[in-house]
């Protein structure tokens, strides 16, 4: 059954604090996804604070349009399209969409997206979801931070070490 103007109006609206909320929005394609797959996605990505959304690509690109987002053409991608809006780590959504289409096969595939309100292809946003997260670079960056502290430590500890054998060596030969 179509939507009424009414309705249209609804989502263009919804889908424009959705576009203004999102650090991040990647395209993804998808072909006979299942419902229990579509919802076990959609859980997936509400643990990394994020939305999947299946819109008409017409509204999908007024929104945009709206929004300030140029040249993004919906109508020009393949298939059907859900925009899936990362609002926590930019690079979340991406992620999830990419560990999910390797199990699931062609029945996911990227499309496109938009990081800080530039457009990417396909092929970035594929390299994006390679990307760390932010809570991994913060691991990385402590023990980066912790390691001249570490091997301080441990020399010095080394030196203590090495200085107690000599007394236990020196008691045992007395």
């Amino acid at each position: 059954m179509p939507k009424s103007k009414v309705q249209k109006q609804e989502i263009l609206r919804s889908l424009e604090k959705k576009i203004g909320a999102a650090k991040s929005i990647v395209f993804a394609g998808f072909n006979a996804l299942e419902v229990k797959d579509n919802e076990l996605l959609r859980d997936k990505l509400r643990q990394e604070q994020g939305e999947y959304y299946v819109a008409k690509k017409t509204l999908l690109g007024l929104a945009f349009k709206n929004q300030g987002v140029d040249g993004l053409d919906t109508k020009g991608l393949d298939g059907k399209i859900a925009a899936v809006f990362s609002y926590g780590d930019e690079v979340a959504a991406a992620k999830v969409l990419d560990t999910f289409r390797k199990d699931k096969g062609d029945k996911l595939y990227f499309l496109g997206g938009i990081l800080e309100g530039k457009l990417l292809s396909k092929e970035e946003i594929e390299a994006v979801a390679k990307l760390p997260s932010k809570t991994e670079l913060y691991a990385r960056l402590v023990g980066s931070i912790n390691a001249p502290v570490s091997g301080f430590v441990n020399a010095l500890a080394g030196n203590l070490r090495n200085f107690v054998q000599v007394l236990k060596a020196i008691e045992e030969k007395k």
